[in-house]
């Protein structure tokens, strides 16, 4: 049986029949061959273990839709006791003693986690090409790149091997390579999902989000990991009210300054031909601060970053040279030899940006800035439901083709980082392809209206299927 063809829904019933056990689903996707290199690690031994488990908790008659489900975990996500690496070097042998809040719950919903996927290093990048595991290939066209940072949950999920995944969302990390390799990502509100657990890049942009085959699958899972926590003071107590959204009274946002020059033509018509086919009450809508939202989010996320990044020095834990002479040298040579290129790059950035005589050119500005976007979008859903945007300016690219170049490479966030800034949900899913490759949309709701999303999406599903 192709269970990697079925729903979380379809797998749920068929456990629940009897049809087939956890322990078949396991065997199932850990026998699959990886080749697209999405794992760094698989969980063999735990899995296995974890779908026993699941299988004596359904033949006592518990039931559950995530009871025995197979998913993979985005390797900057800690589980109790497994390697998490951040794709560095730095952490390359790092044992987390506890697990993050989002893998207590679904391991309290009995979720078998197969393994830890790839990304680029500490979660910088656009493209998983930085990771010091190596490249992962997208499955539409192994060429390319399947996005970043959460390349390799969504290449995992898009070749079949696992059901869904988690992964983090900075400034598009979940919604670019969802829309990359042809899958669904939600990225939700910030404070919605705990962070506890999460290894920090940018502390007020990050958020833990899902990756599935499809909206319904989506929604499973954020449905199991939402809610206030403790141990993350930045969490919300919030509740998701299950609505089903009237499609043809939704009012739909297009704000003008997403379908800018130098978008790939191609791309464009196929995204305003699928809004076309919606058939909803559509508007143009204004962001007028977007178009400083790039140079603000890099400001803001290498600020965090140089701070984040402060307590990995090789002394407590991870990569440590032993050749070092004294403190100082260890320092150096901790830092230097641990960390890739991208991730010195935005520490030196940051640093330099929260210095002295600095701090207030950049950084205060830069938070100014962010305030104005936020303020756009709550000016924009005074007269709009939902808000529909390109996930990317661009078809994913060619392996090598950008890694040299920085700057193109962040422009490639041009339309994700405003949902990050302002703290808002937003859903990148499949919508049309071009030459086998998929074109993503983006749908981003008001603050904490994950489930108005995910009933509009859910409905577009259907009409772009």
């Amino acid at each position: 049986m192709d269970y990697s063809s079925m729903t979380i829904k379809e797998l749920s019933r068929g456990l629940s029949n009897g049809d087939f056990s956890s322990l078949d689903l396991t065997n199932y996707f850990l026998n699959k061959e990886d080749d697209v290199s999405a794992y760094i690690s698989k969980l063999k031994k735990s899995a296995l273990e974890q779908a026993k488990e699941a299988d004596e908790r359904i033949k006592s008659g518990e039931r559950g839709e995530l009871l025995g489900i197979p998913m993979a975990v985005k390797d900057n996500i800690m589980i109790k006791g497994v390697k998490c690496t951040s794709a560095s070097l730095a952490l390359k042998d790092y044992i987390p003693p506890y697990d993050a809040t989002v893998i207590k719950k679904l391991k309290e919903a009995g979720v078998v986690f197969l393994g830890k996927t790839n990304l680029d290093e500490f979660a910088m990048g656009s493209s998983t090409e930085s990771s010091y595991f190596g490249v992962t290939l997208n499955p539409c066209d192994k060429t390319r790149v399947p996005g970043g940072s959460s390349g390799g949950s969504a290449a995992a999920v898009a070749s079949g091997l696992t059901v869904s995944a988690l992964g983090s969302d900075t400034g598009g990390s979940i919604r670019q390579p969802a829309a990359f390799c042809g899958v669904v990502g939600l990225k939700p509100t910030y404070g919605s999902v705990s962070r506890y657990g999460l290894a920090a890049m940018a502390s007020s942009l990050d958020q833990i989000g899902v990756i599935s085959k499809n909206v319904e699958d989506t929604e499973i899972v954020f449905k199991s990991i939402f809610g206030r926590d403790v141990m993350d003071s930045t969490s919300a107590d919030y509740s998701f009210n299950d609505i089903d959204v009237d499609k043809s009274k939704l009012k739909i946002g297009i704000p003008k300054e997403y379908f800018v020059d130098g978008m790939d033509q191609a791309m464009k018509e196929e995204i305003e031909q699928s809004i076309k086919d919606l058939d909803v009450d559509v508007v143009e809508i204004s962001l007028p601060h977007t178009k400083y939202a790039l140079s603000a989010y890099y400001i803001i996320t290498s600020s965090e970053v140089s701070s984040n990044m402060g307590k990995y020095d090789g002394l407590r834990y991870g990569f440590s040279d032993n050749s070092a002479k004294d403190l100082i040298d260890s320092y150096f040579k901790n830092r230097g030899g641990g960390f890739g290129k991208e991730v010195k790059r935005r520490i030196i950035l940051g640093t330099h940006t929260l210095s002295a005589g600095y701090k207030d050119a950049y950084y205060q500005k830069a938070l100014e800035v962010r305030h104005l976007i936020r303020q756009d979008f709550l000016d924009a859903f005074k007269s709009v439901d939902l808000i529909i945007t390109p996930v990317s300016p661009s078809f994913p690219f060619k392996i090598g083709e950008k890694i040299t170049d920085p700057l193109e490479m962040y422009l490639l966030d041009i339309f994700t980082v405003t949902i990050n800034l302002a703290g808002l949900p937003a859903l990148s899913m499949p919508c049309s392809k071009v030459n086998n490759l998929p074109v993503g949309i983006q749908i981003i709701g008001k603050h904490f209206e994950e489930a108005k999303i995910l009933s509009a999406a859910k409905q577009f599903e259907k009409i772009w299927k």
